[in-house]
């Protein structure tokens, strides 16, 4: 087939659905389709490149200083350049990764010009209005026009889906979009796992957490919880990822007296990099409170790693307390403590609970993504034939 991938969000900027869309378009090359990617700009300008097989088709952005890194294509410019990549690249298929300028303008095109449309989200409104400049009196309502835009843009599709079983639950209840399909975003899970194998031995435990450093990852909760550690109890907690919420962690670690041989910073690190933290790293914490999924959660428990997470959107359907982790309830900070606490100190568990993260994270491989979204780009196809 060959299938035009659009997302609002795309390397380099650093998020999960970003990643996805990256790793999505390579897949499919790599078993034989001819894949198209239409994304922002890392510039004022439009060009196209080729990378592992997939082209990239940049349309010309602008910096969007709410959000660090985030470029935004404005609709003068995605409708017209997007109408002339969808008439030069004739898709069998377009796939939507987000109801932006980007995603509503491929839509738009591919509807008019009769081509079949799959549409993924990965937006939860929740995560926006923590970094925009919305005051809190009128949040609620932007949340709600986020969410009718959704439905405006995503019901074109002929098959629509989300990464979770919760995150199709949230389009039908918000968004008034039913027939949703929960279909996982994927992992190559022998990576991580090769990572886990290829670590060197130490003797401090490392927690680890990685993503953005922003409100609603709830990272300030995770600090908290090993300052209050017993003083006998060794740990090294990494935190990899930015945000808005980066000098702030600095400084409240800082104040807990932690130096950087308790709590480091890596930022931004490289692939090669972030697989040798989780191949390194004995627990895994997420304490983010809206994942529709939590790719990262996924890379972990691929490398064999317990889980301690919230109790909180979709992060239920991979953490089993007591199994492969616990959860803990947003904002209890002693009891996340305690369970980190629990693992810390026990090199049985961790190893029990992350072979049992690896039996979990199975079924959510790579390849089987694949083979799921080539078999909806079929049915869409159908679909519209037999229209």
């Amino acid at each position: 087939m060959r299938i035009l991938i659009a997302s609002d969000t795309f390397p380099p900027h650093i998020n999960g659905a970003a990643r996805f869309a990256e790793r999505l378009g390579q897949g499919l090359v790599r078993r034989g389709h001819e894949v198209h990617q239409i994304a922002p700009s890392t510039n004022l300008h439009s060009y196209a490149e080729t990378v592992e097989g997939v082209v990239i088709h940049r349309v010309r952005s602008y910096p969007f200083t709410p959000i660090e890194a985030f470029r935004w294509v404005a609709p003068w410019d995605s409708f017209p350049e997007i109408a002339r990549i969808v008439g030069e690249v004739r898709p069998d298929v377009v796939h939507l990764q987000c109801n932006g300028t980007v995603g509503r303008a491929a839509g738009y095109h591919a509807t008019r010009q009769g081509i079949p449309l799959v549409a993924t989200n990965h937006v939860m409104p929740e995560n926006l209005m923590k970094q925009l400049p919305i005051p809190r009196a009128f949040q609620n309502i932007a949340t709600e026009a986020i969410f009718r835009d959704m439905r405006h843009v995503f019901k074109q599709a002929q098959v629509l889906t989300a990464p979770t079983p919760r995150a199709v639950a949230m389009l039908e209840k918000s968004a008034k979009l039913v027939g949703g399909l929960a279909v996982s975003c994927g992992v190559d899970t022998a990576v991580y796992a090769a990572a886990a194998e290829a670590a060197p031995a130490h003797d401090v435990p490392v927690i680890l957490y990685v993503g953005r450093l922003d409100p609603e990852k709830r990272i300030r909760e995770l600090v908290e919880a090993v300052a209050g550690l017993p003083s006998d109890v060794p740990y090294r907690l990494e935190i990899i990822g930015d945000g808005i919420e980066h000098a702030h962690l600095v400084k409240l670690a800082a104040a807990k007296g932690l130096g950087p041989d308790k709590v480091k910073f890596f930022g931004f690190v490289s692939e090669e990099e972030l697989l040798a933290a989780y191949g390194r790293c004995d627990i895994f914490c997420m304490p983010g409170i809206a994942e529709l999924q939590s790719l990262v959660t996924l890379e972990a428990m691929s490398a064999g790693k317990p889980v301690v997470a919230a109790n909180a959107m979709a992060l239920p359907h991979l953490v089993h307390p007591g199994d492969n982790g616990w959860l803990y309830t947003p904002g209890d900070v002693a009891e996340l403590r305690g369970h980190l606490q629990t693992l810390l100190t026990s090199p049985d568990l961790r190893r029990r609970m992350g072979a049992e993260s690896q039996r979990i994270v199975a079924k959510h491989g790579v390849d089987g993504t694949l083979q799921k979204y080539e078999t909806l780009y079929e049915r869409a196809i159908s679909a519209v034939k037999g229209a």
